[in-house]
Formats: structure tokens, sequence, C-alpha cells
């Protein structure tokens, strides 16, 4: 086992992004450290007035290839991998003349940034570093003697192991940073594999790789007896991971998972055509609708399921404004994520201490393609994000009763709010708002049943006589098998069906739609989401 204590006498530092570099630079002089540098680090640290060699004083070459052969030599590679207490290194590194490095510090070239700023092709490609990389992996690899650094910030824990050690650091401070090294370094490599895979149209590429930097460590997971954490894709989606927390306690597991299925849902609706807000409990949609204003459609979100609103995630498709944080703070809510919100409707939350409200800066597009992963045993699904939207179907009415404007513009609504419901999946809505929701059962005709009680329930809460289901739509997030589904609906009240078609009874389930007076259409999508 390598000895505990490494003295750090060189150091070769080479980054891209130099904040705290200068300081922590001037640190590692004034202990005695050599500095070895690279092209921009150089320069930025000379300019400081900081003594610090050429990579090319070691090497014997200069920069060449627009700076993309520079570490790539055996007077660098030898320095990091030479094992100090092995006699045939310590004798070839000086045959060679190769002076060890202790220290190596070096963040990549900006890869991930560049492609998600939309840069060109030539513009990504030369912004994938090697030498980098390669000198990481070097010193990892040779961690018993070497320190390496890839995070900014880590400069405050080796300064502090060098205060502490008399200008050493420890073999646990290198195992650490040498473990983040590799996990940095197959998270870029994933980041590059994966946007090649997009170039070139490949959907389904041999090897699948998946990357991500830590956001924050969570308290416990899904349940308190599992450990957590939440991390960083390099894909720019608008959303939980990019939102910024104005206020609230740390946000939990399923806080998170239950946020970000709420602004996916709330996402569907454009704001520029009408307000829109959904709540969601338990990663499930519990009422979403459509309104004048936010306060509006939050209150006819909130009637189709008041008591499971309790405790729920609230998202909105336009800023948040004082009316609507008004009426969201008059019960309990985990979150609210919005786009942005007004100072007015900050300081209304504000007054509740442990409500988190994230602002977002945009609405993820519903269209856009992405990737989405599951873990099974031994193993992981991926597929393409369901990016289907319902008003880029070709809708096909398949009964004798043609649906009316207001049944239509319910039905598309209905599908949109299916999608986001776990399957098997019934929605009933009217006047663009969700009545009743069934979600999650193994048999349709339960789901249809759960979303007839549910919008019962509803109408009693509401002091109504009859239920909300009456004179509603329902969407079906896949083809009715039978139609005991169909005919639950009915019953409850609906006049007019959305689903995506498909089963072998078809026919059956249509004929009985015309007896009962439904209006029914076919999507030929379905929107399952186990």
């Amino acid at each position: 086992m390598p000895s505990d204590l490494k003295r750090v006498s060189r150091a070769l530092l080479s980054v891209s992004d130099k904040t705290g570099l200068v300081d922590f630079a001037r640190a590692l002089s004034e202990r005695g450290i050599e500095l070895v540098s690279t092209g921009g680090t150089h320069k930025a640290l000379s300019e400081a007035g900081l003594a610090v060699k050429d990579v090319s004083e070691l090497t014997g070459f200069p920069e060449m290839m627009d700076g993309r052969v520079k570490t790539l030599h055996p007077a660098v590679h030898g320095g990091l991998l030479g094992i100090r207490e092995n006699p045939e290194h310590q004798a070839a590194m000086l045959a060679h003349g190769i002076q060890p490095i202790d220290l190596l510090v070096v963040n990549l070239y900006p890869f991930e940034a560049t492609v998600a700023a939309g840069k060109p092709y030539d513009d990504c490609i030369e912004n994938i570093d090697i030498g980098g990389p390669a000198m990481i992996r070097a010193a990892a690899k040779n961690h018993g003697d070497v320190a390496v650094v890839v995070d900014g910030a880590d400069y405050a824990a080796v300064l502090a192991d060098l205060a502490a050690h008399d200008g050493s650091v420890t073999y646990t401070l290198r195992r650490r940073l040498a473990q983040k090294a590799y996990a940095r370094t197959a998270a870029y490599d994933a980041a590059i594999s994966n946007w090649f895979a997009n170039e070139i149209g490949e959907a389904t590429p041999p090897f699948r790789a998946l990357g991500g930097s830590l956001v924050e460590v969570m308290r416990y997971g899904e349940n308190p007896h599992q450990s957590a954490a939440f991390y960083r894709s390099p894909e720019q989606r608008p959303g939980v991971a990019t939102a910024r927390q104005v206020q609230g306690k740390q946000l939990s597991y399923n806080n998170i998972n239950d946020t970000d299925a709420a602004y996916e849902a709330v996402a569907e609706f454009a704001p520029e055509r009408s307000a829109a807000v959904v709540i969601v409990k338990h990663a499930n949609p519990c009422g979403v609708a459509e309104g004048a204003s936010l306060r509006d459609a939050y209150e006819k979100a909130l009637r189709c399921d008041p008591v499971s609103a309790f405790g729920g995630i609230v998202a909105m498709n336009r800023p948040l404004d004082a009316e609507a944080a008004k009426a969201i703070t008059e019960i309990f809510t985990e979150v609210i994520i919005a786009p942005d919100a007004s100072a007015e409707a900050i300081a209304i939350v504000a007054a509740k201490r442990n409500l988190r409200l994230l602002l977002a800066g945009a609405l993820p597009d519903p269209r856009q393609p992405g990737l989405t992963l599951r873990t099974v045993a031994g193993g992981f699904l991926a597929q393409s994000r369901d990016n289907a939207v319902v008003d880029a179907m070709d809708l096909k009415v398949v009964t004798k009763r043609a649906p009316t404007e207001r049944e239509l513009a319910d039905l598309r609504f209905a599908f949109r709010v299916a999608k986001h419901v776990k399957s098997n999946a019934i929605v009933y809505a009217r006047d663009l708002a969700t009545v009743g929701i069934g979600a999650g059962q193994m048999s349709r005709v339960d789901s249809s049943r759960i979303a007839a009680w549910k919008a019962a329930e509803a109408a009693k809460a509401a002091g109504l006589p009859e239920t909300l289901a009456k004179g509603s739509v329902v969407a079906s997030d896949a083809f009715f098998p039978f139609a005991d589904g169909l005919l639950a609906a009915a019953e409850a009240g609906a006049t007019a069906v959305i689903q995506p078609g498909g089963s072998m009874r078809d026919d059956e389930v249509i004929k009985a739609a015309d007896e009962a007076g439904l209006a029914m259409v076919f999507t030929g999508h379905r929107h399952f989401r186990h």
C-alpha cells in the first residue's frame, strides 16, 4: 500500500475554467511548489506575477497543431505515471531526464457548454479535450504518488491538506480525488459519445454511456432507509434540474420526481393560448386546468381533487403572479414551479417559509426529442422521449356522431393530460379542466370507475348536486380492449371519448359507443406511462 503522505514539489496546471486559479497557484508557490503550465493557463499565471515554467521546457517541444499537441509526451506522462518507490521507474526517469509531477490540476475543454450553446459541428469537435483526459487518467492511476484535481471546488481541500501535513497530501485525499477524476472523464466521454450518436442519427448505439454531475446529496431517497443524490446531465432542458430555488427547504427525492412530472405536464399547454396549472401528487396529476388567469386555472384544477392536492406540487405555464400565489398558499403545498414570478408573488410565497419556489426560466418543449432511462436488474432501458402531441395528430371520428366543437376542445385537453398519467390512465374533463382521473390500475375499466368515483367525490366536496363527470369527455391513454371501460364512462355521464384505437375489438367498442350516443375519435397514438 502506498505511504500515506506524499510531498508536493512540482505541480502541472492546465485549466479551461480559471475560476480561483490564480489564488490557488499563488498558495502553492508560497509553499515552494514549482509551477508548470500550458497555453492560456501559463499566460494567466504569468500575468499574475507568478513564476511558472511552460510545459515545453519539460518536453523540449513547442505546442503545435493549434494546441492539439502539447502534453502528449513522455516527459509529462512519465512524470505522472512513474512510481516513486519502483527502482526501474526511477532509473528510467533519471536516464531520460523526466522530472516527477506530484500534483496535476486539469479541467477539460468546455465540450458540454459548447454543445449546449448550439455551436457548429466543427466547434464542438475542437472542444473535445485529448491531452487533458489522458493526463487525468494517468495521474489518477498513479494516485499512490500523485494528487489530481479536476474541479476547482477541491482547491481548498488540497491547500488544507498541504497546510496540515507540512507540504504533503494524504493517501485518503489522493484516492478520493482519483475517484472523482475517473468519474469526470467518464461523464465527459459520455457527453461526447451521446452527442455523436445524435449527430449521426444512431438511436441505439452498441454502447450507451451515461454521465452527470452532482447537484446535491439528498437527505434520503424514496424512503428513509434509502440513500440518494441528485445529478445533472448535460441536457439543457428547462425544469427542476435547471431551475433556481428562490426559497424553501431542501428538495427531497420525491419532491424532485414529482416536480419534474408536474412541469413536463404543464408544458403541454402553450402559454400564449391560455394560462394552465397542473397539480401533481405521487407523480400523477390530480388536477389540471386551463383558464383566463393562473388563479382561475388553479381553482379549476383544485376542484378536481382537493383532497389529493394537499401537500402536492403546483406547476404553471406562465410567471407566477400575486393572485395565483395567494390562492396556492391557502393550502399546504410542497413545491411551486413556474417559468418566473413577480416580486409581489415571491413576497407572498415567502410567508410560507418551508414552501419551495422554483423558477425554471422557460418551459420545456414537449415536441423536443430526447432520451428517457429506467434501470432494471443488470442493465437499463433507454428510449426516445414521448414527444407526440395531440395537436399534431390526425383525429379520426369513428362513431355516427361527431364531437361538437366544445367536446373536441375538451378531448384534446384530456388527451394532453392522459399522456402524463400513469397507465392504465383514464381522464375525465369538461370546460378545459380535469374532473376525474383514474391512474395506475391493472385494469382499464377500474381506472374508468375510479375516475368516475373521483368526479362524484369532487362534486360532493364542491357542494354540487351531480357528478362533475356529467357532460364531460373521456381520454384513455391506450385503446379500450373491451367495451366495459367505455360503458363505465358513459354511465358516469360522459358524452365523448378520445383514445388511440387499434384493438381487435374496435368494432365492438365503436358499436357500444354508438348505442350509448357517444362521439368517439381515434388518435392513432398511444401514451403508455409506466
